[in-house]
């Protein structure tokens, strides 16, 4: 176990002006307080502080974060409390110690709902201050690298969270080095079969090649200092999750594999970079298409390098990474190398200061800011979980702007990178030029233009599309505003038409005052759950005027349906209220219809269910019929059912087709068929429909006489004229008798 002057001595070691008596205070107080507490290895279980502690100082980090290392379990494993670190250490090390507390309280691998909450709570926690962060990640790769002493039920658990949350998490803060650790040793818990036989296969290689690695090592720091380059030149093996990955994701063999060994070359400037790039490929052939610029445009992450391949000494494909030695660094450590080059200064002592300038951080405060935009828990996981897993692509606007995305991102995702505004109104774009769908895979250098329309708003389908949590969010938004208009309109009229049919006086005023009364915060609420039906018109009414007293009888039937139909798949309908009510006399007034309110595509928030025995198709006359939960059963005119609701006229809704040409649905229909029965009739009835494009739902075969049968078929077809076609087609086979519509 390392002694307090030994970690003293590594950090002077990059921080001579280190608060020498601050990190001999923590060591002490850290060590007292766990005492004797024991780890599962059996060590002291100050040890496990002290090694985070440790790991922290490879990083160059400042004397505070060094001492919330070793503070950074006294809180949840000992007596210690915040008052007593903060009367010690200070406020702001109390405060990053409790926030590491909470940290470890959370389970990240659990019920979906839970993880997705503790994962908000967890990035909430280390937005505030990056040293969370740090101090988190290096407790998390110590107790990976102890994993094995954990009881063996334990360990799949902890490396599960580890790979799905911890190592991409250190990945986009750029720190590459732990995120490949903790890459490895999850992936040998969870999968040691592979882990093993890679790694065989890795040590078989490295005993042929090690003389050739050293050949090219040697070639190119002769060839470099021939040109009067001073640069360190030196191979590196891939890491065994890093090679299992790249198998799985491209369908791969291990003998398939060309860029098993890469070698940095590292350079003092960046001038020096691009003079040697151009003395490679002058010596050297290139591979075409394997080469990148990540210091002119850095990774999201911060990560900066020239990658080239070449076919160098031995005719071996060789991978190139060039970059300075703050680059290396930074492409190692991460957000934690920034204070160390920042102005060129050793800054150790205000990391948290100097995060301004990083991408990586950057995206980590975009990403907390989403969690104001409304999203369950599990959007939010979801999304987030999309973009740590995602390489990336750069895209320009037609004015040059650098937007950079996740790999496989669409001109949706980039036209809600630029803004949202200019996401919510884009109905097309132009990549390089020319028009192409919004669909589009984007690659890198597209320019991408967005063509935009003022009267657009985005399509519930697109989150499906977009790769983006921002995008995805943006666009849920967008639905669940729309939604929101919709409800609030009928909602609206609703209580216009209560009020009037009331004889009182309407006015937002009215309603303001009764906010309170019906638990909503502003009047846009209330209208929409009026329109939802969760608050009764006629209870707003009361509300607004307690003089009133109803005196209208409102019949409605109750009536059980079942097979919800979600809008998402289908319902293109638009609908208007009517305004027909019974007095308690039996007169009906005089019907007059409101505004045409369109619901396509509402995910299901108003019910809509089609007539339960023959369906309802575009072409259509319809109806609709209110049902008592607030839905809609959609009827044709010439239906013999409608004529139960004869005496309901108050529950009879107008309602028209709205059907989106662009993205064609399929509609109920019910088809009654008489058959000679013999061998292949229903196999030809089936052929009919399927070669027409019909959907058969069920099939119900009756014997009505020895030689015919009847069957009741349930299919789907887009409108009235497909149903015809298949009707008038079935008609024309000689083994058919009779075809007709069943209009329940």
């Amino acid at each position: 176990m390392m002694r307090q002057y030994e970690l003293v001595e590594r950090v002077t070691r990059y921080n001579p002006e280190a608060d020498e008596a601050l990190l001999n205070k923590a060591y002490v107080y850290a060590m007292q307080k766990h005492g004797h507490q024991m780890r599962a290895s059996g060590d002291p279980y100050f040890s496990h502080p002290l090694e985070v502690a440790a790991i922290l100082t490879d990083m160059r980090l400042d004397d505070a974060t060094i001492a919330v290392a070793l503070l950074h379990d006294t809180i949840e494993d000992t007596d210690a409390t915040r008052t007593e670190i903060d009367t010690l250490f200070g406020e702001e090390i109390g405060k990053l110690v409790e926030g590491l507390t909470k940290i470890k309280r959370l389970d990240l691998v659990s019920q979906q709902a839970k993880q997705a909450e503790n994962f908000r709570k967890l990035l909430l926690a280390i937005a505030d201050d990056v040293r969370v962060l740090l101090v988190k990640l290096a407790d998390r790769l110590h107790n990976m690298r102890t994993l094995h002493h954990m009881p063996e039920h334990k360990r799949g658990r902890i490396a599960e969270e580890t790979m799905e949350i911890y190592a991409p998490l250190a990945g986009r803060m750029g720190m590459h080095e732990m995120r490949e650790e903790l890459e490895d040793i999850a992936f040998r818990t969870l999968n040691p079969d592979a882990f093993e036989t890679i790694s065989e296969r890795l040590n078989e290689q490295r005993a042929t090649n090690e003389d050739l690695i050293r050949e090219i090592e040697e070639t190119l720091t002769e060839r470099l200092a021939e040109r009067g380059m001073a640069a360190t030149v030196k191979g590196r093996e891939k890491r065994p999750y890093s090679i299992f990955r790249k198998m799985q994701q491209k369908s791969l063999g291990f003998e398939q594999l060309s860029d098993i060994y890469g070698f940095r070359v590292i350079v003092g400037t960046v001038e020096a970079c691009y003079r040697v790039l151009g003395v490679i490929h002058t010596a050297w052939p290139t591979v075409p298409g394997r080469f990148k610029d990540y210091i002119s445009t850095p990774k999201q992450n911060d990560y900066r390098s020239i990658h080239t391949t070449i076919v160098g000494p031995s005719r071996q494909r060789v991978e190139l990474q060039i970059r300075t030695v703050a680059m290396h660094r930074v492409a190692e450590y991460g957000i934690a190398a920034h204070a160390l080059y920042k102005d060129g200064e050793m800054g150790g002592r205000n990391i948290a200061r100097h995060t301004d300038d990083s991408r990586a951080f950057e995206w980590l405060r975009r990403t907390i800011d989403m969690l104001s935009d409304g999203d369950t828990p599990e959007e939010f996981l979801e999304n987030t979980k999309l973009e740590l897993f995602h390489d990336q692509v750069f895209c320009f606007t037609p004015k040059g702007r650098l937007i950079a995305l996740p790999r496989g991102a669409t001109p949706i995702d980039f036209a809600y990178a630029v803004h949202t505004g200019v996401g919510n109104t884009c109905v097309g774009c132009k990549i390089n030029g020319k028009i192409m769908p919004l669909v589009t895979a984007l690659r890198n250098g597209d320019e991408v233009e967005i063509i935009r329309s003022q009267a657009q708003t985005p399509p519930p389908a697109w989150e499906s599309i977009a790769v983006t949590g921002k995008a995805r969010a943006a666009i849920r938004r967008a639905t669940r505003e729309s939604v929101r208009k919709q409800y609030g309109a009928l909602g609206e009229h609703i209580l216009k038409r209560a009020f009037s049919r009331a004889e009182k006086v309407y006015s937002e005023d009215l309603l303001e005052a009764v906010l309170s009364e019906h638990h909503q915060d502003t009047i846009a609420d209330l209208l929409a759950a009026v329109g939802r039906g969760e608050i009764n018109a006629q209870a707003v009414l009361k509300s607004a005027h307690p003089d009133y007293q109803d005196r209208r009888v409102h019949h409605i039937e109750a009536r059980p349906e079942d097979g919800w139909f979600d809008l998402e798949k289908g319902a293109g309908l638009k609908f208007r209220i009517p305004s027909t009510e019974i007095d308690q006399d039996g007169s009906q007034d005089d019907e007059t219809f409101g505004p045409s309110l369109p619901i396509r595509g509402l995910s299901g928030d108003i019910p809509v269910t089609f007539a339960p025995n023959g369906g309802a198709v575009p072409g259509d006359r319809i109806v609709g019929i209110l049902q008592p939960s607030g839905g809609l059963t959609i009827y044709p005119i010439q239906s013999p059912a409608l004529k139960e609701f004869d005496e309901h006229t108050d529950l009879w809704v107008d309602v028209r087709w709205d059907i989106d040409i662009n993205n064609p649905e399929r509609f109920p229909a019910r088809l009654a068929i008489n058959s000679v029965n013999e061998p292949g009739s229903l196999a030809t009835i089936a052929q009919v429909i399927g070669e027409n494009s019909g959907n058969i739902d069920n099939v119900k075969m009756m014997r009505k006489a020895p030689d015919f049968h009847e069957m009741i078929i349930d299919l789907e077809v887009w409108d009235l004229k497909h149903l015809n076609r298949i009707i008038n087609q079935l008609r024309s086979k000689p083994n058919v008798s009779s075809v007709s519509r069943v209009n329940g």
